[in-house]
């Protein structure tokens, strides 16, 4: 399921064990969120992963309330890998304000990958994120499954987020 913005780029040899990330996912039903400081909550998504041919797979992640249909949070930036390992970047800017970088590793179909580098806006909305750690899995069904954890200023690191995609068709 490759995409990119030319249908004749090839992907960059160097992103060729993150192919299976690439194309446009959506929710097959609503995720779960909920942290020990707000009201549960659910929601759908849509991920679109695509290249250029450059060394760096783009993304951009648009969610929204599941009953409202209200947007909610965004996310885009790249994902890189390091050359000759299975060590992956993903650089990220939320309309929160927060930007990062979080770092991981690739095993099979799974990417790990936890904070590295955290900066926001100077008048952030208290408390601050201080950590995430963001799991990618390819399930055995052909779904992608998602699920985020971050630690503020007064909780720990805690389950935020759960959802599973469908290949957008």
């Amino acid at each position: 399921m490759a995409c990119s913005l030319n249908p004749t780029t090839e992907l960059n040899p160097a992103l060729l064990p993150l192919d299976w990330l690439l194309g446009t996912w959506e929710s097959d039903e609503p995720g779960q969120g909920c942290y020990p400081t707000i009201k549960p909550f659910r929601y759908t998504e849509t991920l679109h992963f695509s290249h250029v041919g450059q060394p760096v797979i783009n993304f951009m992640f648009n969610a929204f309330h599941a009953e409202s249909k209200k947007p909610l949070h965004r996310e885009s930036g790249f994902i890189r890998m390091q050359p000759g390992n299975n060590r992956v970047a993903f650089i990220i800017a939320q309309n929160s304000g927060l930007v990062e970088i979080e770092e991981g590793e690739l095993t099979g179909h799974q990417l790990k990958l936890q904070t590295h580098a955290l900066a926001r806006i100077s008048f952030a909305k208290k408390p601050h994120v201080q950590q995430i750690l963001r799991i990618f899995q390819l399930r055995p069904d052909g779904r992608l499954e998602q699920t985020v954890s971050m630690a503020t200023d007064n909780q720990p690191l805690t389950q935020h987020l759960h959802i599973t995609y469908r290949p957008s068709s």
